[in-house]
């Protein structure tokens, strides 16, 4: 399973930007997504999740900023990040969970400027 994500770029502090990230295979049926970032010198971490069901779950960094999602027919999951930081500089992953095998697109780039 390849996962394709786009929507990275440039903003100023306050600003807003949306990623999306599709699975390029077919048949992939509907896991859990999520997205995951990491900062220059740190570890990967944990920004949001979408179950199945359609439960979410946040960092406590990220809570009433981001928003996770998903179109079940384009099977895309959306991460809409508003009153962006400086400290929300990083790369953006997206992964796929099936089972106990975890899948993870190449990363998009974002960077708020103070």
């Amino acid at each position: 399973v390849q996962l394709q994500a786009s929507g990275g770029g440039w903003v100023q502090a306050g600003g807003s930007l949306r990623l999306s990230c599709t699975p390029s295979a077919r048949g992939v049926g509907i896991n859990r997504m999520g997205w995951y970032r990491q900062a220059p010198g740190k570890q990967r971490d944990l920004v949001a999740i979408i179950a199945p069901s359609g439960d979410t779950s946040y960092a406590d960094s990220v809570k009433g900023r981001f928003t996770i999602s998903r179109d079940y027919v384009k099977k895309t999951t959306y991460l809409q990040m508003n009153s962006l930081k400086p400290e929300d500089t990083a790369v953006y992953y997206c992964n796929l969970k099936r089972g106990m095998v975890d899948y993870w697109g190449k990363g998009t780039q974002v960077t708020v400027s103070s």
